[in-house]
């Protein structure tokens, strides 16, 4: 078998077996073009990955102008040489034939080429009608985190400072506003407080909702190489399927989609009945104890059992593998993030750490990971719902700082209301009030919840759609105006990974055609629209990447995400470093809460926190009140069930999600041979029971459908929990075996067709994995299973 093809059937590669408290041995992953020897390879280039949070550090070979390969940099912290099959092989997607060379127009219906004034003139034009006729929030931004973090700053600048719209957010809504949320309910502040490298000293860990081998396969190689080496760590998983992770488990529990705050519920119950609290340090360094001992105090396994479905004796044991640790490392993601109560059972995650006394050492942490590669950048940056540098838009003292930052008055940026979320400025532009969205290196015609909603938003006559993106996606597809965009590899910034390490990625090659990179467009833009500041110069001051972050870095001095003691040439030299980076840790920070909680204080938490159950905000003086001394907050939350349930007409539980050979709407890995193979199309997942219940065979192809919409693929039979049906997103409605969209009414095979417009009271995250929906035959043995498991 060629090394390209286990790299597919076997994605974790060959193991490199370790103990507790060792270094993880080097690996390094090699994958170069058919033809390409290594001696023929002219430059290597340094960059990570773009195609998950793991932020795996990789040099890019390039011979004769063109990308012919990649390997893993041995060195890096994070990875140590080694790559996922996306990391191998997704390069290949930058020389589609399909890429976007020119800018597109709509002309009498139809997009046409044209060249790069006369489009950014226009948007520059409508952008200025639209700032005198209906002020600053008639314009919005939805964008990616795939944006390296000096581009997003600048549109963040942009957007609050040039604009004054508070409308401006990202697609990390869908997959890390959870994660953000959780983090500064319970310490005041955005930032992991654990290590990649906790792995290396755990005795214990425990993956919540997170399914690691797929979504981040390179931190799962180092769980795998531990797991076969002395002293293995012990693993729970909690995940409705038998996931990679959940084969490899000592307790795996598949709770009912929609019941995860039920079961930490009881989880804490059972810490707490058994005597596992570390009272002491629970008192040095959090507050609300005991109401949260009260509110669980009822929450017995018997009691969650009912609800989850999930046998009694299981979570007690999952409750003495918790309690019987001694470096306990807890990870989260998107079992949690995009499910019923969201926030909620996140935070209970954060509790079940702070009992134990389970944090800011090496092996005990939490990572409330991410589900992009610069998700994080997002958050620090202010394109999401925050502000720049994690500043409190609450705090008037934070606004200041951040107007002295930028030199504008503060009454410039919008801080009268919390920023928008995605799928409020999708309403919005559904209202009516929203009149022009631009849109950069996201797909939300695919990737946003029920489509045929999604789709009608963004084909209204009044509504001007720019997008900026690679190919002619879905959503590319309804604009106004398409801008050609440079890619990973194409051009130079930094990117933050989900355990806070900052990588540099460099070009290598030029863009194709006319494309420009996100931050030239961006600047472009700004000098179009003359940004001014309160001095009369310009607002945007920075004209290339190492400008932008010289930018930024002065936007996040004195804050938690302090990148002060970085630079391009340190990260050249020393590959990925965490912040904070500071001339008093040049190193960076490998843990955050080492000692006590910095960034909880009233003066300085980015939040003052929020109801769990209503989303309702916490005004000053309550949060004051609460933790007078600056403290983590140990949040309690009831269980309620969630809004859909299963029916007579409806009686399955829907959950969508991913696999490790694609990322997102496929955008990218649908145009690489190896990966397009291995997951060619959209496959349903029910177990052997309820497919027999339903005379259902593997290779059927079945139709699934909610009260919002059908989407139709192959029958797996996969060991998922009984009463669920699984489906992953990836696929979108022209992504077809044809490469065109399904007639208008037959059903297609993007799952969000069939997802529901509902999200989480505190994170605004999408819940992606509680829907009733009920699986009908199509037709018999239409279809093998397909590609690879």
């Amino acid at each position: 078998m060629a090394a390209r093809e286990r790299r597919i059937v076997d994605p974790w590669g060959e193991r490199t077996p370790y103990g507790r408290g060792e270094p993880w041995p080097v690996r390094v992953d090699t994958h170069l073009a058919p033809g390409v020897a290594r001696e023929t390879v002219e430059r290597w280039v340094p960059a990570a990955s773009l195609l998950h949070s793991n932020g795996d550090a990789m040099d890019i070979a390039v011979r004769k102008g063109r990308i012919v390969g990649v390997r893993g940099r041995a060195h890096d912290r994070v990875n140590r040489g080694r790559l996922g099959p996306k990391d191998l092989f997704g390069w290949q997607a930058n020389a589609s034939r399909d890429r976007l060379t020119h800018p597109l127009v709509r002309r009498g219906g139809r997009l046409v080429e044209a060249d790069w004034d006369t489009a950014m003139g226009l948007v520059a034009e409508r952008s200025r009608d639209l700032l005198a006729e209906h002020g600053p929030s008639s314009l919005g931004f939805y964008t990616s985190g795939q944006l390296f973090l000096e581009e997003t700053y600048t549109l963040a600048v942009i957007a609050r400072a040039g604009l004054g719209t508070n409308h401006i957010d990202g697609n990390t809504r869908l997959c890390t506003a959870t994660a953000a949320e959780a983090l500064k309910e319970t310490f005041g502040c955005d930032g992991q407080p654990g290590s990649y490298a906790d792995v290396d000293h755990a005795d214990t860990i425990a993956l919540f909702g997170h399914n690691a081998a797929e979504t981040q396969p390179v931190l799962w190689m180092r769980v795998l190489d531990r797991l076969d080496g002395p002293d293995p760590p012990r693993l729970l998983c909690v995940d409705p399927r038998a996931t990679p992770v959940a084969r490899r488990a000592d307790v795996h529990l598949a709770p009912r989609p929609g019941t995860n705050l039920a079961l930490m519920n009881a989880l804490l119950h059972e810490v707490i009945r058994a005597g596992h609290v570390d009272e002491r340090r629970v008192a040095e360094h959090a507050v609300g104890f005991d109401e949260l001992r009260a509110a669980v105090a009822e929450c017995t396994p018997a009691w969650a059992a009912e609800i989850c479905d999930v046998p009694a004796e299981d979570i007690a044991a999952a409750a003495r593998l918790l309690g019987g640790a001694r470096r306990l490392l807890s990870t989260v993601l998107q079992g949690f993030y995009q499910s019923h109560q969201a926030t909620a059972a996140s935070v209970q995650v954060n509790n079940l750490n702070l009992l134990l006394g389970m944090v800011g050492r090496p092996g005990a942490g939490i990572l409330q990971m991410n589900g992009q590669p610069t998700a994080q950048n997002t958050r620090e940056c202010g394109a999401n719902g925050d502000l720049p540098g994690f500043r409190n838009w609450q705090n008037p003292d934070h606004v200041a700082d951040l107007a002295r930052v930028w030199n504008v008055d503060p009454l410039t940026i919008p801080h009268w209301a919390p920023p928008t979320p995605a799928l409020q400025i999708f309403r919005y532009a559904e209202q009516g009030s929203l009149h022009m969205l631009w849109i950069s290196g996201t797909n939300p015609a695919v990737s946003l919840p029920e489509l045929a909603r999604i789709r009608s938003v963004l084909s209204q006559e009044r509504l001007f759609v720019v997008v900026q993106d690679l190919f002619l996606t879905e959503t590319a597809q309804l604009a106004d105006v398409v801008l050609p965009a440079a890619t990973w590899g194409e051009k130079t910034g930094t990117f933050t990974n989900a355990d806070r390490t900052v990588h540099l990625s460099e070009q290598a090659v030029a863009p194709p055609g006319e494309a420009r990179s996100d931050l030239d467009i961006l600047l472009d833009y700004a000098r179009r629209m003359d940004f001014r500041d309160r001095s009369g110069g310009p607002l945007v001051s920075w004209h290339d990447p190492p400008s932008a972050f010289a930018a930024w870095q002065r936007c996040s001095a004195g804050r938690p995400c302090d990148y002060t003691g970085l630079s391009y040439d340190l990260l050249r030299a020393r590959g990925g470093i965490q912040w904070p980076c500071t001339a008093q840790v040049p190193e960076g920070t490998e843990r955050l809460l080492t000692d006590g909680v910095p960034w909880a204080a009233a003066e300085v938490c980015e939040t003052y926190g929020r109801d769990l159950i209503t989303g309702a905000s916490v005004d000053p003086s309550t949060y004051r009140t609460l933790n007078p001394e600056g403290k983590a907050v140990l949040k309690a939350a009831e269980y309620l069930p969630p809004h859909e349930e299963p029916s007579e007409d409806f009686p399955f539980r829907l959950t969508t999600g991913r696999t490790i050979y694609h990322f997102h709407t496929r955008t990218k890995t649908g145009r690489v041979p190896e990966l397009n193979a291995a997951a060619p199309d959209m496959w349903v997942e029910l177990c052997a029971a309820d497919a027999a219940g339903l005379g259902l065979a593997a290779g059927d192809l079945v139709e699934v459908t909610t009260p919002r919409g059908s989407a139709r693929g192959v029958l797996r039979i996969a060991d998922v929990r009984r009463g669920t049906v699984f489906t992953p997103f990836h696929y979108g409605y022209w992504d077809t075996p044809a490469g065109h969209r399904p007639p208008e009414g037959e059903p297609g095979r993007a799952a969000n067709e069939t997802t529901v417009t509902d999200w989480d009271p505190v994170s605004k995250q999408p819940l992606y994995k509680t829907a009733a929906a009920r699986v009908v035959l199509v037709a018999r043995g239409a279809g093998t299973e397909g590609g690879t498991r």
